[in-house]
């Protein structure tokens, strides 16, 4: 066979073989070349920030469909006085749960949350949210990516292009997911960055350790024969590499593909949650969301950069019918969090990991139909833990009916700002050249918001 053909024939014979390793993340090895590419042959080595970082990893809890600010962390006493007169959308609803000051800081919490107001005093809570759209596509697309078209890398991506990862046996950016929401892949997907720092996504509803990710292993072959396999397969990609002098991107891909192949081993061991204690095991309960908790936790330890964990399959969070549902929703997540929150401070783990939990949006003041609520883009509440924020903090205040953010208000490019800050990353600076301009995470909006930072 001569080199030529080997060339043409390449992409098809590495489906053709079924190899699981070649086939891993197929959209990632084998994506187009993006333009402005600047990093070295090992596209996902730990780089250096562009300051002294506050946080090295982020774990976000992501409460898909929209939790409603009112009955969870942003009491309105002036609801029950105004219930039942019109307001917009509605008639001014209030919440059926209790409030109750938690912690030494005093933070005010709904009875949803008992065990993470245990934690109380290491939350700082964002009262001033505010966003785009009050509609799920664009509001998913604009808290993940910062553009409400799915058009633009996500936040985990561009973490990973800036920073790279610790550990090369292991994806930088993970996401747990047990389906999709209402968007799907493009929510954690690279765009026009080099598609290495797509995220990738497991489908946590029932976690087998050797299965974990799709086509990482051929159970048809030994560990040896695909070691063998993958060296004559990179023997053909070196002499490619020659060919093109320096091609960064047909680096990264070589790289892809080792990564692909160590995974095996160093997957299987990081998702095994039954090498835990039963003591730990217990401390954060049963359920997937507890167990997605648990394996966040064990990822970062392994210096995975980003890992973000949906809280369930669809929209869970949007309670048109009944507010009520947010009792089962906080129920199957209020434990796993908070034991997520201790474990991460008794491992030392905490001051470098930032926790972020927060949906697209909030929910409205007012009820939809008697006992619902819809969607609420202009004020929300949303919760940082660890990294560099102020613990047992409030930060900015909705009106006093919850309608709409007005003391130290904070939009998605600020939070995308604050992020990037507390990762050690001026948002400004983190560019990418593509077709013809500089793009960036929050485009050409966003501001730090340094009351937050301890």
């Amino acid at each position: 066979m001569n080199h030529a053909t080997t060339n043409c024939n390449r992409r098809q014979w590495l489906a053709q073989t079924g190899a699981g390793f070649g086939m891993l993340g197929l959209s990632s090895v084998l994506a187009e070349p993006a333009a402005g590419a600047s990093h070295s042959a090992s596209p996902m080595a730990p780089r250096q920030p562009h300051f002294a970082a506050r946080a090295k990893r982020v774990i976000f809890l992501f409460m898909n469909g929209g939790p409603s600010h009112v009955d969870t962390f942003d009491p309105k006493p002036e609801l029950k006085r105004q219930e039942g007169q019109p307001g917009k959308g509605g008639k001014y609803m209030p919440s059926p749960f209790r409030f109750d000051k938690r912690g030494e800081a005093g933070i005010e919490m709904s009875e949803l949350y008992p065990h993470l107001g245990g934690v109380a005093d290491e939350l700082c809570v964002i009262r001033s949210m505010h966003t785009s759209t009050p509609n799920h596509e664009p509001g998913l697309l604009m808290m993940n990516s910062g553009n409400q078209q799915p058009i633009r890398p996500c936040l985990g991506s561009w973490l990973t292009y800036g920073l790279g990862t610790e550990n090369q046996n292991l994806p930088g950016f993970v996401v747990l997911c047990p389906g999709k929401p209402v968007v799907g892949p493009a929510l954690w997907g690279n765009s026009f960055l080099p598609g290495i720092y797509q995220g990738t996504h497991i489908n946590n509803a029932k976690v087998d350790p050797r299965k974990v990710i799709d086509h990482i292993r051929n159970d048809k072959l030994s560990d040896n024969s695909q070691r063998e396999l993958l060296d004559f397969i990179q023997g053909m990609n070196h002499r490619h590499l020659e060919q093109r002098e320096r091609d960064q991107n047909l680096e990264a891909r070589i790289q892809s593909l080792e990564m692909a192949y160590r995974m095996q081993s160093s997957a299987t061991e990081a998702f095994d949650v039954s090498r835990e204690t039963k003591a730990t095991l217990d401390s954060y309960g049963e359920g997937q969301f507890a167990t997605g908790c648990l394996i966040a936790r064990r990822l970062v330890e392994r210096g995975v950069r980003m890992v973000q964990l949906y809280y369930g399959n669809g929209q869970p969070w949007d309670a048109h019918g009944n507010i009520m549902d947010h009792k089962r929703d906080a129920g199957q997540s209020d434990q796993p969090m908070a034991a997520l929150i201790r474990d991460l401070r008794q491992r030392g783990l905490l001051d470098e990991t930032l926790i972020i939990w927060g949906g697209e949006f909030g929910r409205t003041p007012t009820a939809q139909g008697s006992t619902g609520r819809n969607h609420h883009n202009t004020g929300f509440t949303m919760w940082l833990a660890g990294g560099g924020v102020k613990g047992g903090h409030i930060h900015g205040a909705t009106d006093e009916l919850g309608v709409n953010a007005v003391e130290n208000r904070v939009h998605v490019h600020d939070l995308h700002a604050t992020i990037l800050h507390l990762m050690g990353m001026d948002h400004t600076q983190l560019t990418f050249r593509y077709s013809g301009r500089d793009f960036r995470l929050t485009d050409v909006h966003g501001e730090v918001v340094h009351g937050v930072i301890a």
